[in-house]
């Protein structure tokens, strides 16, 4: 058989160890049994047990001893604690140090096995979160660069923008918007050749962002009466981008005149300020950025092809991000970071199948639009958890609100019970969610289950009289 798993368990009864044993074999678990904890935790140490299972009340420890030595050692492992004497505060204080459940004695097969998987469904959550949290670490400054993405289009953008920061010939960025074309011009300019623009800076101009009338005046400067209200001497940012770069953004929609005295600065690397016959000459190179097909707006007569081919000397499309699907993760995981760190909140782990969601949606907004959600997401947060349920309808599909319905003349009692099995049922066994939503304390949850344990006139250890409900396997893996 396979294996699915490697499960420890700690027992000073021979027989539980031996039933728990062969309850985890049949699932497929490979399974390391101790009667001595000492034993369990150099197994824990080697790093080769995803899950460990122990006895509360041990001969020699306790078994919240071993929780705590055992987190010390390897704090991804999973821990469920057992015991015939459970409480409540008991349980409150294990899930605390770390325990992921807390189940009572006498055990059964279908009990052990949920928790088990609810234990592996979490761990593996905790272990993908974590890898994707290394790879942002390894993409970020410093290792690669600024910009996330190890997907074919990323690393052929990536390429031609490094050979561009070597030049200084003129770059035209062709993207959607949202797609990181300022970023983008950010990175090029940062791994310019410095010796032949020694203290230049990276000067940018929004051309949606200022009127038209007012456009000229911003990149090139103006002097005192120059127009009404100009009642003082201003440098333009063509000027103040001396010997670094100019970041045109949104070039497509420059209007004719400025498209006409901008040819003649890249022409000539002239310009003079509004209201001045002073020629000045400045060295800078310049980077545009647009959201349109400029070569069209040129067919249309929209935009100036002498001005377009002055500007499109090396040419980067930024993809989009349904080009780059496989790089969402890695986006997800940067943006749930930044966000907690700026909300001061706790960084959420994500599950998988929302995971899946998010890279299978289209992204209209491209980056930004994921970066907007990935905010909203941590900011909303409630249970360090972000599951299919928290994303919008449109990115996880169309969502059927659960309706419990509750027959008239059913006792208080039974509608009590079945309204915490379905509340439980919803959030995959999260008690302490459960109780969020039952607006109720956790403790109320545990006693409960515990109400709900059976009670046998003569208790096995552990009872393997019930089959396992083949639906465990589906739900949790």
């Amino acid at each position: 058989m396979q294996v699915k798993y490697r499960a420890i368990v700690v027992d000073d009864e021979p027989a539980n160890l031996e039933s728990l044993e062969r309850i985890l074999k049949s699932d497929g678990a490979e399974v390391k049994a101790f009667l001595n904890p000492q034993d369990a935790l150099e197994s824990v140490r080697s790093g080769c047990a995803d899950i460990l299972l122990t006895d509360l009340r041990l001969q020699s420890w306790s078994g919240m001893d071993l929780l705590d030595a055992a987190k010390v050692l390897d704090p991804s492992i999973e821990i469920i604690m057992m015991t015939a004497f459970g409480t409540v505060e008991i349980a409150v204080e294990a899930m605390k140090k770390g325990a992921y459940d807390f189940i009572t004695k006498p055990l059964q097969r279908i009990q052990v096995l949920k928790a088990v998987h609810r234990a592996l469904d979490r761990r593996q959550l905790v272990l993908e979160n974590a890898r994707l949290r290394e790879a942002v670490y390894q993409e970020s400054p410093g290792h690669r660069s600024s910009i996330l993405g190890d997907s074919e289009p990323i690393k052929k953008m990536m390429e031609v923008a490094r050979q561009a920061a070597k030049s200084r010939a003129n770059v035209l960025i062709e993207g959607e918007s949202g797609t990181g074309k300022g970023l983008l011009s950010q990175f090029i300019h940062d791994q310019r050749d410095c010796n032949s623009r020694k203290n230049g800076i990276l000067v940018k101009i929004n051309c949606t962002a200022i009127p038209d009338n007012l456009l000229e005046a911003e990149l090139f400067g103006y002097e005192p009466g120059a127009f009404t209200g100009a009642t003082k001497r201003k440098q333009g940012k063509v000027e103040l981008a001396h010997q670094g770069t100019l970041f045109l953004d949104e070039i497509g929609i420059a209007p004719p005149s400025l498209q006409s005295k901008l040819l003649r600065f890249l022409q000539e690397g002239e310009f003079e300020r509004l209201g001045s016959n002073e020629t000045l000459r400045i060295e800078t190179r310049v980077i545009s950025a647009t959201n349109v097909n400029l070569r069209s707006a040129v067919q249309t007569g929209q935009f100036r092809e002498d001005l377009f081919y002055r500007l499109n000397v090396l040419h980067i499309r930024v993809p989009s991000l349904r080009e780059r699907a496989e790089d969402i993760p890695l986006l997800v995981a940067q943006f749930i970071a930044a966000s907690a760190k700026k909300n001061g909140r706790q960084v959420p782990l994500i599950h998988p199948r929302a995971l899946d969601l998010l890279t299978c949606y289209q992204w209209p907004g491209n980056i930004r639009e994921l970066q907007n959600l990935m905010e909203r997401l941590v900011v909303l947060n409630v249970n360090g958890k972000i599951g299919v349920e928290d994303l919008p309808q449109e990115v996880g599909g169309t969502k059927t609100e659960r309706v419990l319905k509750i027959p008239l003349g059913t006792t208080l009692k039974k509608a009590e019970t079945m309204l915490f099995e379905e509340t439980l049922k919803s959030v995959e066994g999260d008690k302490k969610v459960a109780a969020r939503l039952l607006g109720i304390h956790p403790r109320t949850i545990y006693r409960y289950l515990e109400q709900q344990q059976p009670q046998p006139l003569v208790e096995p250890s552990v009872s393997e009289s019930e089959p396992i409900d083949s639906s465990i396997s589906k739900e949790f893996n």
